[in-house]
């Protein structure tokens, strides 16, 4: 969820033109996420990449929580992010970025390491691999989120993305690989303003603490699984407006999960609204 159009860094984009410029297609783009992460890499990577040239560019924004696949990372408070990202003419590109919480600007809570390789497939059809490091700091819960993951994208015209991808949680005794889909879509409403619909089905992080059945633990989630979450499956979604004028973006989200009583105890709720602004740099 929450890709940005490479339209929205382009200044002379618009409509199917734009959509099928293969000059655009070459661009960084990370797994569905809300906040700086994914608007900073489309954002900064959006500029046309050129034969045997090589760019790099970075955003700094503000959202109003960190979400991950409709998992709140931080509570509904405001979170300074900036991102900075390399791309090559032969389509490879890496990216770092990290945030931090306004009202507590002395410690980072997350930060993000991002290599990919881009291929076009057809005049219609590209597709990329990334291999991505996510490390939380802060509170104990959001630790719990640090992971490794792979993921392959499939883009049809820059305007609808398929992506499949495995996770693998850090330090954690359940060394088992989790998987995700997500699916998203984004279209041109006018010159600035643009539609953005996400949805997408992953397995739990967390392994919800189950009864002590007497045994090892890892064996008796095996054999009660209905106790514990690591097998579980939540959904979640988004839809939501973007606006873009030069290097400014502003983007308004609605957002969906049914996570519910499946989120590790005392670990923030998500906010039903998130709003995040950001320049290019």
């Amino acid at each position: 969820m929450n890709k940005f159009h490479p339209c929205y860094g382009a200044q002379r984009c618009g409509g199917w033109r734009c959509l099928l410029d293969p000059r655009m297609r070459r661009v960084l783009l990370t797994r569905t996420r809300l906040g700086l992460i994914s608007a900073a890499t489309a954002a900064c990577l959006a500029t046309p990449i050129h034969a045997q040239t090589a760019t790099l560019n970075g955003v700094v924004g503000l959202t109003s929580q960190l979400v991950d696949r409709g998992i709140a990372i931080t509570p509904a408070t405001p979170t300074l992010q900036g991102a900075v990202s390399w791309t090559s003419a032969a389509g490879w590109s890496l990216g770092l970025s990290g945030g931090t919480e306004v009202r507590s600007p002395d410690g980072v809570v997350e930060m993000l390491a991002q290599a990919a390789r881009n291929w076009p497939l057809s005049d219609d059809w590209q597709t990329q691999a990334a291999l991505l490091y996510y490390r939380y700091e802060g509170r104990a819960h959001a630790t719990t989120y640090d992971h490794w993951e792979a993921g392959v994208h499939w883009i049809y015209r820059d305007t609808l993305t398929l992506g499949v991808s495995l996770v693998r949680v850090i330090g954690a005794n359940d060394h088992r690989l989790r998987a995700a889909t997500d699916l998203d879509f984004h279209w041109p409403l006018t010159r600035h303003v643009s539609l953005s619909l996400g949805a997408g089905m992953a397995q739990s992080l967390v392994v919800r603490p189950g009864p002590d059945l007497g045994g090892d633990p890892e064996s008796d989630a095996q054999e009660y699984p209905s106790y514990y979450g690591h097998r579980s499956a939540y959904r979640y979604g988004d839809a939501g407006l973007i606006w873009r004028d030069g290097p400014w973006l502003v983007k308004l989200d609605r957002i969906m999960t049914d996570l519910g009583k499946r989120r590790q105890p005392g670990s923030p709720g998500t906010a039903p609204w998130l709003v995040m602004v950001s320049r290019s740099l």
